[in-house]
């Protein structure tokens, strides 16, 4: 797993305590803040794990070409 997934799903985590927190609390602007960090998150995650399907790939073809 790359450092990118690992700060996307902890930034999804903290998105989804400060969303619960403006809900329980009645705190819109807070929910919503939440729900972009969530979402920020999220596509960070999906970056991150892109990047590294990437280098998979680009490892296997040289690793193939040496052969």
């Amino acid at each position: 797993m790359q450092k990118q997934e690992t700060r996307g799903k902890v930034k999804q985590l903290k998105g989804r305590m400060k969303e619960a927190a403006g809900i329980v609390t009645g705190n819109r602007k807070l929910e919503d803040k939440g729900a972009k960090e969530r979402s920020e998150g999220a596509t960070q995650e999906k970056l991150g794990k892109a990047r590294r399907k990437a280098g998979d790939l680009v490892r296997g073809i040289a690793e193939s070409i040496e052969k």
